[in-house]
């Protein structure tokens, strides 16, 4: 299976919390309490992300972090890039030179395609549709176990969000000739 590293999830997390409040400066400790993740790991992801200058931080009493740019200015692509880096389903995909056997492969252009359809679909998709998307904050009540949306999730049978894996079904398209295109 493909999938993002769970710090990458975590860190559409907490880009989504920080683009539902546009005109504040968050701390830390406020993101990690809305998105209900450690305290340590916010900190780690926003290092991570204010590198990629996806966030600003300041400093002092009032500080904390907001978007270095609008939610509709940030894609999922720069947020997953911030975190694993290059985007590439496998390592000729990104660059020549990375495996010995590329002068006689047969699937090295497959790949190529593959990766740039990938990369297109999680392009395509903003920090701003990722929270148009986002599920509210629930309310737990830790006194009413089935309150608890963990539970309740289950109850109803939800199936996980896949994001990487909704935007390329999205994105991708097949056209008369069978070629995968992306719109």
């Amino acid at each position: 299976m493909l999938r993002v590293s769970r710090l990458t999830d975590y860190a559409t997390v907490v880009m989504t919390c920080i683009a539902a409040h546009p005109h504040d400066v968050l701390s830390t400790g406020q993101i990690a309490d809305e998105t209900r993740l450690e305290l340590p790991t916010v900190s780690k992801l926003l290092k991570a992300l204010g590198h990629a200058t996806l966030v600003e931080s300041f400093r002092g009493v009032n500080g904390g972090y907001r978007l270095a740019r609008s939610a509709s200015d940030i894609s999922l692509a720069e947020i997953v890039e911030a975190l694993e880096g290059p985007i590439g389903m496998t390592e000729c995909s990104l660059a020549d030179g990375h495996c010995d056997r590329e002068a006689q492969c047969g699937v090295r252009g497959s790949w190529q395609q593959v990766n740039s359809v990938l990369d297109n679909a999680l392009r395509a998709v903003s920090l701003a549709d990722m929270l148009k998307t986002r599920l509210p904050v629930a309310n737990v009540d830790h006194r009413n176990p089935d309150n608890h949306p963990d539970n309740r999730a289950a109850s109803k049978k939800m199936p996980p969000r896949r994001i990487a894996a909704t935007a390329v079904n999205d994105a991708a398209i097949s056209s008369k000739s069978g070629e995968i295109t992306t719109e």
